[in-house]
């Protein structure tokens, strides 16, 4: 198979942490919802563990609920945050982030990525590593997948402050761990553009640091 290169790159270095341009006016359909996740979960896992879990949630009375446990979780945060941000790329991030725990009840869709399995504590490197990366690879598909649907979404993780209230909410078992919180929507236009950052150079390290 050849690939489209070009529109590869474009696709992986314009696909934004979207918060300000989901449209919270048109419905995702569950299909939509279900062929992104498809693709997600073709992403690989530590010894083919397969362990990924989705929650996804688009009844209204839910998400209204996990917006209130991420604004708990959120407020103190991101108002503290915001106020230090300097001008420019990080205060625009901060004020979409305020953005979003206002009207994330208004997204109408959240998925909840999980994983089966939650580490003892004082787990080593080692085993987070395998864990977490057993679960963001898909996470990363997923987002990839919408994206090219023409949809959005964010990875969010300051409602895992209040997990076990979320947990209760949506009947995740306790062997389960969340990991994130991805508003999910179409996108308000799709002209997203590349995000500035630091040469490659400057942060790559080749045989030693």
């Amino acid at each position: 198979m050849q690939f489209d290169i070009a529109m590869t790159d474009e696709l992986l270095a314009t696909t934004r942490a979207v918060r300000k341009r989901l449209d919270f006016s048109r419905a995702v359909p569950q299909e939509i919802i279900n062929e992104c996740l498809e693709l997600a979960v073709q992403a690989p896992t530590g010894s083919n563990s397969q362990t990924w879990r989705w929650v996804v949630v688009d009844d209204a009375d839910k998400r209204a609920a996990l917006a209130a446990l991420y604004r708990k979780g959120a407020e103190g945060y991101l108002s503290a945050a915001a106020e230090q941000a300097a001008t420019g790329q990080t205060k625009r991030v901060f004020d979409s982030a305020m953005y979003l725990m206002d009207n994330l009840d208004k997204v109408p869709v959240h998925v909840i990525p999980c994983v089966k399995g939650r580490p003892p504590e004082g787990s080593p490197t080692v085993a987070l590593g395998g864990l977490f990366g057993s679960i963001f690879p898909a996470v990363w598909s997923f987002q990839l997948a919408l994206r090219a649907r023409g949809l959005g979404s964010t990875l969010t993780t300051l409602h895992l402050i209040h997990e076990r209230e979320a947990a209760d909410l949506l009947g995740v078992p306790d062997d389960v761990m969340q990991v994130a919180l991805l508003p999910v929507g179409y996108t308000l236009g799709t002209d997203f553009k590349r995000a500035s950052r630091p040469p490659v150079a400057n942060i790559t390290h080749w045989n030693e640091w």
